[in-house]
């Protein structure tokens, strides 16, 4: 058996213990989130959780396997260690490639959900409430456009006198008391984006950031393959042995001179 490389060694402790401190956090946010959950019954969202719960315990389950192969110089460790991961970044590939599919269903949804909701003087309470929330979250007014309050517009769509937003000034008709309509003299300032549009901007970002992270997970995982391949090379590298060659000078001494002057001649006369 091969002697490994200690700088070698030692970049591979490190990747996988990069890898087990992920899978650590990864499993204890979806505890935590699993915890915020207990009372809603949203079942994707539990999928979610539970689809984390798995990745994470597996993860960590094959950084620890690792970690065991290397220390021991264990084989059949770093061999189970690099299978496993090569199959973990299969996986994760997959879903990398089949992201933009899942980005356009994931948008038809969300538009199809808040479309269902016009027009808005017919949805319940708790929706209105829950949309009034969303505009005064993200800054904007109305699902497609303003006319979809049908002039009626509530104050979560009103921008602060000093915000940054996009903002424009709208005059509302008002009624006097003989029931003609007037123009308000001064303008009412609302925010200019339909919610709709801001809420597919902020799916895509958050798309794009995970698509990342997913991505700088599946480098971070070939490079620990890597590695690992790398230390069973050298551990199968047979260890050279030099050629023993008899010699009849290696063998003598340096005292054979005086053991060949005291050996009696025969002389013949």
């Amino acid at each position: 058996m091969g002697k490994v490389n200690v700088w070698l060694k030692r970049s591979y402790i490190c990747t996988i213990g990069v890898i087990a401190v992920i899978a650590v956090f990864t499993l204890g946010m979806a505890l935590f989130g699993h915890g915020l959950s207990m009372h809603e019954e949203d079942d994707q969202f539990l999928m979610g959780i539970y689809f984390f719960y798995g990745y994470s315990v597996v993860t960590l389950l094959f950084a620890i396997i690792g970690g065991f192969g290397v220390w021991k110089e264990k084989q059949w460790a770093l061999i189970a260690f690099a299978v496993g991961m090569i199959l973990g970044c299969l996986f994760f590939i997959l879903i990398e490639i089949s992201f933009p599919f899942a980005h356009k269903e994931m948008e038809r949804e969300l538009k199809n959900n808040y479309l269902s909701m016009l027009p808005l003087s017919n949805v319940s309470e708790s929706e209105l409430s829950e949309f009034y929330h969303t505009q005064s979250e993200l800054h904007c007014c109305g699902i497609t456009s303003l006319g979809d309050w049908e002039n009626n517009i509530p104050e979560s769509c009103k921008c602060d006198i000093d915000s940054s937003d996009d903002c424009m000034d709208v005059y509302l008709p008002m009624h006097n008391d003989s029931g003609l309509n007037l123009l308000n003299v001064k303008p009412i300032r609302i925010y200019a984006k339909p919610c709709l549009q801001v809420l597919i901007q902020i799916e895509k970002r958050s798309l794009s950031t995970f698509l990342g992270i997913m991505s700088a997970k599946t480098l971070l995982w070939i490079l620990s393959v890597g590695l690992c391949i790398a230390i069973l090379f050298q551990l199968n590298k047979k260890v050279e042995t030099p050629n023993v060659v008899y010699s009849r000078e290696a063998k003598a001494g340096n005292y054979d001179i005086l053991n060949d002057a005291q050996e009696p001649t025969l002389k013949i006369e």
